[in-house]
């Protein structure tokens, strides 16, 4: 009985494992995790921008690259001392990780009828798998740009009842269409008057996560 014949997957991670041996690909073979951050911040972006406005071949492309990346690092790591682990590790641990949070899909005692249902009960899970956390704050990375940032710190504001989002900011805006023109003329009156808009929201919202914090701790 002949063996399978090798999954799409299976050739592309052999591919990458081919580049970075001994006998491929100099530039490759010098990579670190480090090195291709940059690699992976642009391919991100790539993929926001062919899922936003892109073309399917777009889509199909940008995925490619952003998966070429995770295959990339998993490759580095299989060759490190002190990390020994390849992508079916990655894919392990993923596929623990997606059963352990949907316990309402396969058999773990919840039920779920909405997404707000999922999404209560969520918090609790990711309680349990990183007790070291104590704030709402941990785990948000701080490098993410400035407003994604900020919409991430205001939901958590409004969780542990700081803000509540549902009375609005006091901006009458009905799409994204006008929001868009109201953020670009905000940044452009920055602008103007030679403030960075991007320095000033960062700083307002390292101002907002003492505020949460210390809402926290005061509730504790």
């Amino acid at each position: 009985m002949t063996d399978p014949a090798p999954s799409k997957l299976d050739e592309l991670v052999a591919v990458t494992a081919r580049l970075r041996a001994p006998g491929g690909c100099p530039w490759d073979a010098d990579q670190t995790h480090e090195s291709l951050v940059q690699y992976l911040v642009e391919e991100t972006y790539e993929l926001v921008e062919a899922i936003e406005s892109g073309t399917r071949d777009d889509l199909l492309e940008e995925l490619g690259d952003v998966l070429y990346q995770v295959l990339f690092h998993a490759d580095i790591a299989a060759h490190t001392p002190g990390e020994d682990f390849d992508i079916q590790d990655v894919a392990a641990q993923m596929t623990a990780k997606m059963i352990g949070r949907h316990p309402h899909v396969f058999g773990g005692g919840r039920t779920a009828e909405t997404a707000d249902d999922v999404v209560g009960f969520w918090d609790d899970l990711k309680k349990q798998e990183k007790p070291g956390r104590t704030s709402v704050l941990d785990g948000i990375p701080q490098a993410m740009p400035s407003l994604a940032l900020a919409d991430k710190l205001l939901g958590r504001a409004q969780k542990v009842g700081l803000l509540d989002l549902a009375e609005g900011g006091g901006v009458a805006v009905e799409n994204e269409d006008e929001l868009g023109a109201l953020l670009l003329a905000i940044v452009a009156s920055a602008k103007s008057q030679g403030l960075d808009a991007e320095r000033a929201l960062r700083s307002t919202l390292r101002d907002l996560q003492g505020e949460i914090r210390e809402h926290e701790t005061d509730g504790v």
